[in-house]
């Protein structure tokens, strides 16, 4: 039967800024995304079972979800309905990004899964109607369609290319004991949002969108967040002084990156964190992840 394999890859936020809460419930945000290597691997294959059969593998925490729950599941059902494919699927998701970690895991096995089914079926959908399905899944979900490096504005699901920037060597430290639901970011973060404007974090976002060389990281969750967990605050300082040229709380947590300019001295700086689950990686382009990911022109 005709399969198809791909990887799913993290993401890490350069730049996240929240700008306060809109009228549909959901906060107004602008950031900065950007792949890296780290990856989960999807396995999607024709099958006789009807509809979908979904494994996930890895992790023993999603192993037991409800397979309509996994966004995986989702991503196929809504495109699979979309595209009136009439065949069964089955989906095998082999995990290594750590959940709930600000990494964009689930976001991006989600996008993933819609890929895969367009290549699986050769079937092609306008870019438009397949943002607008990715955007119901999830936020961050659009991003992974195209991958690289964009602009994110609204929810996060409204994005801009944006120019690559040289490949840098990208540490994360996830502690294994420490987990940062978004929605309680999000509570922590509102009593510290402002509404008056400052034009200097304007400039620093500006410079770090269109620099060649990018510019300083900055997350607003990082205050809330940092508070609470001061052992995050601690791994970016130790960050930093293994040689990072910049660290960052990635997403709204708990997984905290550092950007090293050669791997190994983000090899070397790995051995700081003998208790936490690490990854060197590296940041992906835009041609990159394209050449990865494959397919039709779905984006």
């Amino acid at each position: 039967m005709k399969s198809i394999l791909l990887p799913a890859y993290a993401k890490v936020n350069l730049c996240l800024d929240i700008l306060g809460r809109r009228s549909d419930g959901y906060h107004e945000l602008r950031t900065i995304f950007q792949t890296i290597s780290l990856h989960d691997t999807l396995a999607l294959e024709v099958s006789q079972n009807f509809p979908i059969d979904l494994r996930i593998i890895g992790n023993s925490a999603l192993a037991g979800e409800p397979g309509r729950d996994n966004l995986v599941y989702r991503a196929l059902d809504e495109l699979r309905r979309e595209l009136r494919f009439k065949q069964g699927l089955r989906a095998v998701l082999t995990k290594r990004i750590p959940v709930g970690r600000g990494l964009g895991g689930g976001s991006s096995d989600a996008a993933a899964a819609l890929i895969a089914l367009l290549r699986l079926t050769g079937k092609r959908i306008e870019a438009a109607r397949l943002a607008g399905i990715a955007s119901q899944l999830g936020a961050d979900v659009p991003f992974f369609l195209r991958g690289g490096r964009a602009l994110g504005v609204g929810r996060g699901d409204e994005i801009y290319p944006l120019p690559d920037v040289s490949r840098d060597s990208v540490l994360v430290v996830s502690p294994s004991d420490i987990a940062v639901p978004t929605r309680d970011a999000y509570q922590w973060l509102a009593r510290r949002l402002t509404k008056s404007p400052d034009p200097t974090k304007l400039g620093r976002f500006c410079a770090l969108c269109w620099s060649p060389q990018g510019g300083a990281l900055s997350n607003d969750f990082e205050a809330a967040v940092f508070t609470r967990y001061s052992r995050l605050a601690a791994i970016k300082r130790e960050l930093l002084r293994q040689g990072a040229a910049g660290a960052s709380l990635a997403g709204s947590g708990s997984a905290v990156f550092g950007i090293f300019r050669n791997p190994a001295k983000a090899r070397r700086a790995a051995r700081a964190f003998p208790k936490d689950q690490v990854f060197v990686c590296s940041t992906l382009s835009r041609a990159e992840y394209r050449r990865k990911m494959g397919g039709p022109d779905f984006a």
